[in-house]
């Protein structure tokens, strides 16, 4: 697979599976598992997503989310009083009563999870045998189940990766004697799900399921006969359920650009033993419009430095698209975890002398970041304006968890996201 403009760069220039890792565990800047709800309960949608927490939790979500006062979103926060805290009340008949009203006030909501926060874990409140309880009182009207958006040591992604871990276990088993079935993990918008269900049906593989599916009830089988593709880089433990359930994962690198796509699309396609030349057809017109809109964007991001500092875990295959496609040079991809085994496809693509980092030491990264004087830096928006201040141009790491980035027809999109911060701080010097 040959890229733009790369013709010239041998083999030898890319790789980087065996390359050292710098591991940092000190202070580290992120979002926390809860943020994750804002897409979810968008995707799912009979589902409800009540947060177990306190009155932060609450703020986090309605400024996140934008959330007006008169609105009826999906979420909401049960929360902790200083009773609850001093151990003077039973929050589980809290929560039983809160979870009661909620029901009674919205008879639509199939599927309910009760999501953990700092707070509930940090006073030992066991919300997996709550949701048993729950769901054995209010079936079958309502499934319950619980999972962990606390922001204790982790990646605030990692939320969508616990949630679609807790729905594993709730997925039928598959005929052992039934056909192969394939399964596209991870959260997309239902226009970017769209999209793949109609190239790989144009591919060849017709029978194409989701997980999570936009409905609680259309919850996919899984089995010996499934072949799943990840759509998102932070699912580990989704993956490693499936795997334990007998699914078989289909490694490739993440469908972020034409390239990225292509390669994604070809796991499929080879997986079912579809035949190259069909393979070919069916994704000329897509691959050559997403390699046309990329195209508009490559003189701006042409031979500029880019600088990950870890947040979201999209940063290896976003540098690998941003490297191959567009010409950066990436100066230190930092990500939360570094997951080689889901990642090894994407480390075989990226520049050799790429630094790698995993976890974060905010302040010796920020020391590295200013030595390297980047023309851009990925960060949270904590880091931003002071980075800003100092005359580094920044980009909103979180922008691309909400934005539409996969598939081909995104791909012009995904690529002018770097190039808007550059083209705006030109315009400001001129």
């Amino acid at each position: 697979m040959s890229m733009p403009g790369a013709a010239s760069e041998s083999a030898a220039d890319f790789g980087c599976r065996e390359a050292p890792v710098l591991r940092e565990r000190g202070q580290h800047e992120v979002f926390c598992g809860l943020t994750g709800i804002i897409w979810l309960h968008r995707k799912i949608q009979d589902a409800f997503f009540l947060i177990v927490g306190s009155r932060t939790c609450a703020h986090l979500m309605q400024s996140a989310a934008g959330v007006m006062i008169f609105a009826e979103p999906r979420f909401a926060t049960a929360i902790l009083q200083e009773q609850d805290l001093a151990g003077l009340a039973d929050a589980h008949d809290e929560l039983d009563r809160v979870v009661g009203r909620l029901l009674e006030r919205r008879p639509d909501i199939k599927l309910l999870f009760l999501v953990g926060s700092c707070p509930s874990e940090v006073i030992k409140i066991d919300l997996g045998k709550a949701a048993q309880r729950l769901s054995d009182r209010h079936a079958p009207a309502t499934r319950v189940l619980s999972y962990s958006g606390s922001g204790l040591e982790t990646s605030f992604t990692q939320g969508e990766d616990a949630c679609l871990a807790a729905l594993v276990p709730e997925m039928r088993a598959a005929p052992a004697n039934g056909d192969r079935e394939l399964l596209v993990v991870g959260t997309l918008p239902d226009v970017v799900e769209d999209q793949f269900a109609r190239l790989l049906a144009a591919v060849g593989i017709p029978e194409v399921r989701f997980l999570p599916a936009r409905q609680a009830g259309d919850l996919p089988a899984v089995g010996r006969n499934t072949r799943f593709l990840m759509a998102q880089p932070f699912l580990g433990e989704t993956a490693r359920l499936l795997e334990q359930r007998g699914a078989g994962r289909l490694a490739a690198p993440f469908p972020f650009g034409a390239e990225g796509t292509t390669l994604w699309l070809k796991a499929a396609a080879d997986a079912w033993d579809i035949d190259p030349a069909a393979f070919e057809a069916a994704i000329a017109a897509p691959r050559e419009r997403a390699r046309t809109a990329l195209a508009r964007h490559r003189d701006v991001l042409d031979g500029k430095r880019i600088f990950f500092f870890p947040d979201s875990q999209l940063e290896v295959p976003l540098a690998r698209f941003l490297a191959r496609e567009l010409g950066m040079r990436p100066v230190e991809v930092g990500t939360p975890w570094l997951h080689r085994r889901n990642l090894a496809e994407e480390l075989d693509l990226l520049p050799a002398d790429t630094v790698l980092s995993e976890g974060q030491d905010v302040d010796r990264q920020l020391d590295r970041c200013r030595a390297a004087r980047p023309d851009l830096s990925v960060c949270g928006l904590g880091l931003a304006n002071p980075l800003e201040a100092e005359g580094l141009t920044t980009k909103w790491a979180i922008e691309l968890v909400f934005s539409p980035i996969h598939g081909y027809e995104q791909a012009g999109e995904l690529a002018e996201l770097f190039a808007r911060p550059l083209v705006r701080r030109r315009l400001l010097k001129v």
